[in-house]
């Protein structure tokens, strides 16, 4: 594995919470790894596990979903479908062919920048220590 290899991670972010989280860190000047890709959803429940399939399928090394708190979707129960879907998802992943921990979700609100940077800080991280997916998968 080479010494400069950087993960190409993708992240679908909530629009009103986890998306001005990830704003919320940019004003205050948090830095986080600058390799991924955010995807600006109108809410977690948003995400079809396609999509999730469809990135890694294009050569992404890692897929991040972040959302509302449980209880704090502005769609009222968009994260609970969220919730149950991605729970099945590691199972589809493993079918598959992929780890699944280069998959994660996150619930992070528009006042949590910090937190999302260590979040993706730390999946990144994460993710360059699996290294890069084979090809084929």
């Amino acid at each position: 594995m080479s010494v400069d290899y950087q993960p190409k991670i993708i992240g679908f972010l909530c629009n009103w919470c986890s998306y001005a989280g990830a704003d919320m860190a940019g004003t205050s000047r948090i830095t986080y790894p600058s390799n991924i890709r955010i995807i600006r959803v109108p809410c977690s429940g948003r995400v079809d596990p396609l999509f999730i399939a469809k990135c890694f399928k294009e050569g992404a090394d890692g897929v991040f979903i972040a959302g509302c708190h449980p209880g704090d979707c502005h769609y009222v129960e968009g994260n609970y479908y969220a919730r149950r879907r991605f729970v099945l998802m590691g199972s589809l992943l493993e079918y598959l062919g992929i780890e699944k921990e280069r998959y994660q979700v996150e619930w992070v609100s528009a006042s949590e920048g910090k937190k999302f940077t260590q979040l993706v800080s730390a999946f990144t991280d994460k993710v360059a220590g699996l290294g890069p997916r084979a090809e084929g998968q």
